[in-house]
């Protein structure tokens, strides 16, 4: 059976082969940045604006890169073209990079000297998991705010891409004992509103549309089209702090993020946003992305999670 091709430190090889070594900062303490982009019919989606903003992590920690943009941009589009014949019709990938920052002397000695600022450097794709989207599109996604705080950006600038992540996945434990359903939208050290471990966050209130402050957030790819989306739309927008009272007494409420482009939110800290189902504007938004790219992606998100679950039912899983 045909295997997806994943790329590795120079090496392009069946992904089941491609691993990190244990000695890896990557591993050893989530010394990486990373990106993700995705395609639509299977091209990848401003995979050069995914690129800057990689290459801006990267100069910002100091790693010691030695590929081009371009190079990855090729090599990204070497595997969807191999990756992506492996999907059914109608479905898309997902395409992620990241970069580590070599290996550790702890675990090498002077040994590893040669290869302590060497990064790793790893381009995979994997299928978008459309049955993980799908009922939110109806339901809406449901927010808490939980005791973690974002990180302060004199520890971490949140505009670094990255995956030192352990204090997300806590908060989206905490979040879903509040609501098995949520997930974790953190909060700065001054109760103001920052994102989510894999959205940006935004509030509808007639025709203005507010996101936090781009100085507190990753600079969301899918926020930057869904902002010109809004003003085609002739929606205003604007770059604010917002507490979570502002979510609550919103007309609507979405989230941005690559696999899924924008997401309803219906609750926050179990109350309703607005009437309590998805409203008007993501609708709006919804529509004018599917016109942007030439296919409805809610429809694509939708059909394409019932084939992969009745894929899993014929598996056996």
């Amino acid at each position: 059976m045909a295997e997806p091709l994943a790329y590795l430190n120079g090496r392009i090889s069946p992904i089941s082969q491609t691993a990190l070594q244990v000695f890896d900062l990557g591993v050893a303490m989530g010394a990486t940045v990373t990106e993700m982009t995705r395609t639509f019919r299977l091209e990848p989606f401003r995979i050069e604006e995914h690129l800057a903003r990689l290459f801006r992590s990267i100069r910002a920690v100091g790693f010691a890169m030695d590929h081009t943009p371009e190079a990855l941009a090729d090599l990204a589009r070497q595997l969807v073209d191999h990756n992506g014949r492996l999907l059914p019709g109608g479905h898309d990938l997902g395409i992620t990079m990241f970069v580590t920052a070599g290996t550790s002397l702890t675990y090498t000695g002077l040994a590893g000297a040669e290869t302590n600022r060497k990064p790793s450097v790893c381009v995979h794709t994997f299928p978008l998991p459309f049955e993980l989207y799908a009922p939110k599109f109806t339901t809406g996604l449901h927010l808490v705010t939980p005791a973690i705080r974002a990180l302060p950006a004199d520890c971490l600038d949140p505009r670094i891409k990255c995956r030192s992540r352990l204090h997300w996945h806590l908060a989206d434990e905490q979040a879903r004992e509040v609501d098995a359903q949520a997930m974790a939208l953190l909060l700065d050290h001054d109760g103001y509103v920052t994102e989510t471990s894999s959205s940006n966050v935004c509030v509808v209130n007639g025709r203005k549309i507010s996101t936090p402050r781009d100085s507190k957030v990753l600079a969301g790819i899918s926020l930057a089209v869904v902002k010109e989306l809004a003003r085609g739309l002739g929606y205003e927008w604007v770059e604010t702090d917002l507490t979570p009272l502002d979510l609550m007494s919103a007309d609507e409420c979405f989230t941005t993020s690559t696999p899924y482009c924008l997401m309803p939110v219906t609750r926050i800290n179990r109350r309703p946003i607005g009437t309590g189902v998805p409203g008007e504007c993501v609708a709006q938004l919804l529509n004018a992305w599917s016109d942007a790219i030439g296919f409805d992606v809610v429809e694509q998100i939708v059909v394409g999670a019932e084939e992969r679950r009745a894929q899993r039912g014929t598996l056996g899983d």
